[in-house]
């Protein structure tokens, strides 16, 4: 089978509240040819694990790192580096992605309201404009 991860499934992954289905998810991913993750479902489990489980950044940043180096998972490396990137500067997983992913499609500067954003990415080297 060649699966494609819901965001509750990488979130059963994570977080120890309910042990039957993180059984089930278990055996489930690792007797998949195949785990497609998508970059949408790793922002999400990174704002669910944020907003209800009260997991830390540090947790978070091993949590995509351990996911994204199972063997059979396949999902955007450089658009999920770039996101690691950005929560190990101290914003966003989603900010680093929309940065990356907009610059692979022609874009040249973020562009945003959030000032630590915009401050944080630019010390990774991305062009940016804070609108105020």
């Amino acid at each position: 089978m060649r699966v494609i991860a819901d965001t509750n499934l990488l979130v059963r992954l994570v977080v120890d509240d309910d042990a039957a289905q993180q059984r089930l998810c278990t055996k489930m991913l690792t007797q998949a040819e195949a785990v497609f993750v998508s970059i949408h479902a790793l922002c999400e489990m990174v704002w669910v694990l944020r907003s209800k489980y009260r997991v830390s950044r540090l947790d978070m940043i091993t949590a995509i790192e351990h996911i994204c180096g199972i063997q059979n998972v396949v999902v955007d490396r450089p658009a999920a580096e770039a996101g690691l990137a950005a929560m190990r500067a101290g914003t966003d997983f989603a900010d680093g992605v929309i940065a990356h992913q907009g610059r692979m499609a022609g874009g040249d500067t973020f562009v945003s309201f959030d000032r630590d954003a915009a401050k944080r990415l630019a010390g990774l080297g991305i062009r940016t404009k804070r609108l105020q």
